[in-house]
């Protein structure tokens, strides 16, 4: 972890799950951090209990909403006039959506990829030049596996995903050299808030997934954080996770389109009858 000593690390997405883990493990190293989330009275509440165990450190908090762009403009603005230099930005704040995507809220679905794909582009390239001062930075986007795969009732959650993972490879690409690393991290399920917001009261098998198939939040940021530091390209925690999705992507994508043709078809008696209409088989 001495790779983040004295580092300035920016969290989005702060005010739970993994962006609260990622702020207490940063904590004792960092020499600042800026958490962000909608949610400014849980930043709040995260931000003294970090400071009665890390008293030196410094902490800023910003009720941020990532799927409006002038809020967004208005925070990097923020960052320029108090002088804040970030050198760890962790693109961690997302939005899931579960349900057959014909009787999706399309508001719902507007915020899933104004957060996943716009917001992130926008914070990461606004930033780059900041991060390109120092000798040593990193960028972490947080992904997911379910970016692997199109997976039926999780149609746009899973294509947002899977901009992250590449935008996040050919970013690294671009960037080698210049000494900032670029890390995707894409956990299968964890337990966090964000599956039952995602859920959203659907019924089908979406975030319903073993035991054995999660992971603890704990160790999903150890080990993302221990990846960043080993500029690794991406990380997959987990062992039963890596391994499941290290095989799915060697499968012909044949084979894998039968298992997901195959499992919509054994999730249709649940579909609402107005959306049940037969169609074409392609």
């Amino acid at each position: 972890m001495k790779f983040f000593h004295g580092c300035t690390a920016l969290v989005t997405g702060a005010s739970s799950g993994l962006g609260v883990e990622f702020a207490r493990q940063l904590a004792p190293y960092a020499r600042a951090l800026v958490l962000t989330a909608r949610r400014h009275d849980r930043l709040e509440s995260l931000k003294a209990d970090l400071l009665r165990l890390n008293p030196g450190l410094s902490i800023y908090c910003y009720g941020l909403d990532l799927a409006d762009p002038d809020a967004l403009d208005r925070f990097t603005r923020w960052l320029s006039d108090e002088g804040v230099r970030i050198n760890f930005l962790i693109n961690n704040a997302g939005l899931g959506d579960h349900g057959f995507f014909e009787s999706s809220d399309w508001r719902k679905v507007k915020a899933m990829l104004d957060v996943n794909i716009t917001a992130l582009t926008r914070l990461t390239h606004t930033l780059l030049p900041v991060l390109r001062t120092f000798e040593d930075s990193a960028i972490l986007n947080v992904s997911s596996s379910a970016s692997f795969l199109p997976l039926p009732e999780l149609a746009v959650y899973a294509a947002t995903k899977a901009y992250v993972t590449s935008f996040s490879e050919a970013l690294r690409a671009e960037l080698r050299g210049t000494g900032i690393s670029v890390t995707a991290l894409c956990p299968g399920p964890v337990d966090t808030e964000f599956a039952v917001v995602a859920d959203g009261g659907h019924s089908g098998p979406g975030f319903h997934s073993p035991e054995f198939f999660k992971v603890p939040v704990e160790q999903v940021v150890r080990e993302a954080l221990l990846g960043v530091a080993r500029d690794r390209a991406r990380v997959i925690p987990g062992w039963a996770v890596f391994v499941i999705m290290s095989l799915l992507c060697v499968i012909p994508f044949a084979l894998v389109r039968i298992g997901l043709n195959a499992s919509v078809s054994g999730i249709g008696e649940e579909r609402p009858e107005e959306i049940a209409s037969p169609r074409p088989v392609r």
